[in-house]
């Protein structure tokens, strides 16, 4: 089930999705299409052009199921993030661009997928998936 959605205008290609904490300095991608650590992902988007769409669903296998063939994402992230204050935000690392919204459920520590379209390049679409249960 999609539990939030939102199109955002970034100012940087790099957006990060995760705990309301400082996202570390010493996350960078270094040319992979995606990097983590135990409260953040960051992975490559279209910055100053382009809407980036980005979509939460709660529980996996949901955004697979609304999901059009015109819209095949990868995964580049499948972990778990630890969500201290139960909200999961979303926007570019330099933080003029955000969004947060409060999960259905427990802080703590989250399993998460999280799958764009464009993986090597610059992402247009990022669809986050969250597991309905803490681990």
């Amino acid at each position: 089930m999609q539990i939030a959605g939102v199109d955002l205008y970034v100012n940087h290609p790099v957006m990060a999705l995760g705990s309301t904490e400082w996202i570390p300095t010493t996350l960078s991608l270094d040319g992979a299409p995606a990097a983590a650590c135990d409260t953040h992902v960051i992975v490559r988007v279209q910055a100053q052009v382009v809407l980036v769409k980005v979509r939460i669903f709660k529980d996996h296998g949901d955004a697979d199921d609304q999901r059009t063939d015109s819209e095949s994402l990868i995964t580049v992230f499948d972990g778990h993030l630890l969500l201290s204050d139960g909200r999961l935000v979303v926007g570019d690392v330099i933080g003029e661009s955000r969004f947060s919204t409060t999960l259905p459920g427990k802080p703590g520590r989250w399993r998460v997928r999280v799958s764009v379209d464009d993986p090597q390049g610059w992402a247009r679409a990022v669809d986050v998936v969250i597991s309905a249960e803490t681990v």
